[in-house]
């Protein structure tokens, strides 16, 4: 069964870094999109960023744009979120999802039909 498998989540202290992964295998398809999202307790989901892995186009998050970078490795069927300078409101079950069909990556988590476990993030002050 196809499923993303999320690694790298942990505790960090304000302005710290973590780098989450995200290994994707068993898909028969060659490119596809790839996202993180992340949900906080009482919040709703959010689109955290997006990759296209057939030519690298990525979307971000208002919010982290600056300080995350999603980026990818074909080879190893692996997509990363580099995650810098964090912040207590980054604090989230980060979850790592794929959408087979699309050829334009949105943040939309409705569009992604498989999801990973989730891997929490916690940043304190």
């Amino acid at each position: 069964q196809v499923q993303p498998v999320e690694s790298g989540g942990g505790s960090v202290q304000a302005g710290g870094s973590l780098r989450l992964s995200c290994v994707a295998s068993g898909y028969r398809y060659s490119v596809y999109c790839m996202g993180w999202f992340r949900q906080a307790p009482g919040k709703e989901r959010e689109g955290v960023a997006v990759i296209y892995t057939g030519d690298g186009r990525t979307r971000y998050a208002d919010s982290v744009t600056g300080r995350f970078t999603i980026s990818q490795d074909n080879a190893k069927n692996t997509v990363y979120l580099q995650m810098n300078s964090l912040k207590p409101e980054d604090t989230a079950m980060y979850y790592c999802a794929a959408d087979p069909r699309s050829t334009v990556c949105l943040r939309d988590w409705a569009a992604f039909d498989y999801w990973g476990q989730g891997t929490q993030v916690t940043v304190s002050s």
